[in-house]
């Protein structure tokens, strides 16, 4: 070592004593920038939780996709559609784009029936927006049969019309496999998702709804419409809806059942286990599967003002006794429960109505 340093000039071994400082300190404000930086935003692979504000939910999007909000708000003005649909239509631009590029809605074949005939993202959400709006209208205000038609075309709402009226994935599938028999001839039509080709389910995507919902993390009514007048009040309560959806049709109201895996198994269920079920499957645990009642249920998480009720949020009514019922806030004067004579399924509240009688005005936020 020794012998090395004689050789080297003494310039050039200064010059490298200040390179070795120069990198060392680079590195340590990387590592800081890395440290702070976590502490300044909570968004992750540079998606951002975007709220409306008015109460149709939220959309996880990227920052490119975000910046457009004010257009897409702007051109909903201008176009006669609610904003409540704006989270919806960011999602859409998420899946479509991430917001790159000159055509962030993918809007040229409906405008002007070729692609990339936009070159103006502003144009692009001008006209993405006044689409949405058509297929939206046409599609009965029903946002899943919207979404799949702006992806393949009018001819799919035509389509689902003539077969029951409502989306369903199946009619996606079932369409997408004729219409690509119709075109597969001529080479310009490809599987976009490698689990469609055994089924020949290659016209557009027939996994277009799911793709783009799963940035959206508002709740669609069960008239297929964003639930309006109320932002979600917690991520959990809103999945633990779309949980909840899963067991309509598939329980009996048993009182004090749910409280063990065969009870859960074979969909015998309680109003509080029911609650205590669908907020687990959220990822929250609100009490022990053998202890939970709607007495412990009313002591957790924060207390709700009736006016500032969300989708997702806890809701009591006195039945048998004070608190005696307990279920999950749908959205539209609406909640989710198990109820002695349905089961599991989603019911009113609004004034006039059984469960609106018995509302007794106590909310929680899990």
């Amino acid at each position: 070592m020794h012998i090395v340093l004689r050789l080297i000039p003494k310039k050039y071994l200064i010059g490298a004593i200040l390179a070795l400082v120069g990198l060392f300190l680079v590195m340590t404000i990387g590592i800081i920038s890395t440290i702070t930086g976590g502490f300044e935003s909570e968004s992750t692979d540079d998606v951002t939780v975007v709220d409306s504000g008015i109460g149709a939910g939220t959309a996880n999007v990227s920052a490119e996709v975000m910046k457009y909000e004010p257009l897409l708000k702007k051109y909903a003005s201008k176009h006669g559609l609610d904003e409540s649909y704006v989270p919806i239509m960011m999602s859409l631009m998420m899946q479509e784009s991430g917001g790159k590029g000159s055509d962030p809605m993918q809007s040229s074949e409906s405008y002007c029936g070729s692609v990339g005939c936009i070159s103006s993202p502003e144009l692009s959400i001008d006209k993405g927006v006044l689409h949405f709006k058509s297929v939206l209208e046409k599609a009965n205000y029903d946002i899943k049969l919207t979404l799949q038609s702006y992806n393949f075309g009018g001819g799919f709402i035509n389509f689902v019309m003539g077969n029951g009226g409502h989306y369903t994935k199946e009619l996606a599938i079932e369409f997408s496999q004729q219409q690509y028999q119709k075109v597969k001839h001529t080479g310009n039509y490809h599987c976009v998702r490698p689990e469609m080709v055994p089924y020949q389910a290659c016209y557009g995507d027939a996994l277009y709804v799911d793709a783009v919902l799963k940035y959206f993390t508002g709740t669609i009514g069960e008239n297929g419409k964003p639930v309006v007048g109320a932002a979600s009040g917690s991520k959990t309560g809103v999945k633990s809806i779309d949980a909840g959806k899963t067991l309509i049709g598939k329980t009996v109201y048993v009182f004090g059942g749910g409280r063990s895996q065969a009870d859960i198994k074979a969909g015998r269920f309680d109003c509080s286990s029911f609650v205590r079920w669908a907020f687990e499957q959220a990822g929250i645990n609100v009490g022990p599967l053998t202890g939970v009642t709607t007495d412990t249920l009313k002591n957790m998480g924060q207390p709700v003002k009736v006016k500032d009720m969300k989708p997702g949020d806890v809701v009591f009514f006195d039945t048998y006794k004070i608190d005696g019922h307990v279920g999950i806030y749908v959205g539209d004067n609406k909640f989710i429960g198990c109820q002695t004579s349905s089961g599991v399924a989603i019911a009113p509240m609004s004034k006039g109505t059984y469960f609106g009688d018995k509302f007794n005005g106590r909310v929680r936020r899990f």
